[in-house]
């Protein structure tokens, strides 16, 4: 079951009261809209964007009411829902609070027809929406050695880049990058055994990662959302919560922020997760909360 991550620091740090319009750009299993929902009450709105279906059925099931809204879709859609619903409703095009997780649920890992996690055999997937662009395994088959070098320089900052790449390209033109397991042994088999044994990571870790981030266009979602589509959604004084994962997404919101014209950063150090919380879930342990006010 997927456990939200620092929960009460962003229910602090949002400073929640009755009344306020508040947007949960990734869902997931709807922790965090739970606990929102308590404290907006029935005279405010929660609306809640998932690009994966499985996770909006959860997160139905977590929160529900007339003044709820759950769309199928990434928090970058925020601006043409806000457009939509102003139409429709006579509603604002403007919100009082955004909240970003960015990272992915222990649900979508646990499903091993999905791919996220290299510790089950599946189909080489990674999508977070199994009906949207090309699957991990595809994307390979299609990539040259340079692209997926790049890849995994950019999105994995894999030390093994080089060395990696042309393996990869070469398995995945004979059809042999199709499972998770695929990847997993044939990264295994290309790096030198002292460095596997000294590593403090599997050695694929790195590997999925730059796929899942690729194959989902996560940063370019990231950064549309933290240069454009908060900054023209957030009503003056409004908040915006952002959980970040790995240093990748952390350094676009940091940069974000840096951007004093548009916010007052309230987190000059990001907050981590308790030892407490790190030790009943150990999966936030790289978790970071960065908070900003628009302007």
């Amino acid at each position: 079951m997927h456990v939200p991550v620092l929960l009460r620091e962003v229910i602090q740090h949002l400073q929640l009261s009755p009344g306020l319009r508040v947007v949960d750009g990734t869902l997931g299993a709807g922790g965090h809209s739970r606990e929102i929902f308590k404290k907006i009450g029935d005279t405010g709105e929660l609306l809640g964007f998932d690009r994966d279906p499985m996770m909006l059925a959860h997160a139905t099931k977590a929160v529900s009411g007339s003044n709820v809204v759950l769309h199928h879709g990434s928090y970058v859609e925020l601006g043409d829902l806000l457009e939509r619903r102003a139409i429709e409703t006579g509603s604002s095009r403007q919100v009082d609070r955004i909240l970003l997780d960015l990272g992915y649920s222990s649900d979508q890992l646990a499903d091993r027809t999905r791919g996220f996690s290299f510790q089950e055999d599946g189909p080489l997937d990674l999508r977070f929406s199994t009906g949207e662009g090309l699957s991990a395994a595809d994307c390979l088959a299609q990539a040259d050695e340079a692209a997926i070098i790049h890849a995994l320089q950019t999105y994995g900052e894999e030390p093994n880049a080089l060395r990696l790449g042309p393996v990869l390209a070469q398995a995945a033109r004979a059809g042999k990058l199709r499972t998770t397991s695929d990847l997993v042994h044939t990264v295994e088999s290309s790096i030198p055994a002292a460095q596997l044994r000294s590593a403090e990571k599997h050695p694929a870790t790195r590997v999925f990662q730059a796929l899942r981030i690729q194959v989902n266009a996560e940063l370019e979602h990231v950064e549309r959302m933290l240069g454009e589509i908060a900054p023209a959604a957030l009503a003056p004084s409004g908040l915006l919560a952002v959980i970040t994962f790995h240093s990748l997404e952390d350094r676009l919101a940091k940069l974000a922020f840096k951007q004093t014209d548009i916010w007052e950063e309230l987190t000059p150090k990001p907050i981590a997760p308790t030892p407490a919380e790190v030790r009943f879930n150990p999966r936030s342990r790289s978790a970071k909360l960065r908070v900003a006010r628009r302007r």
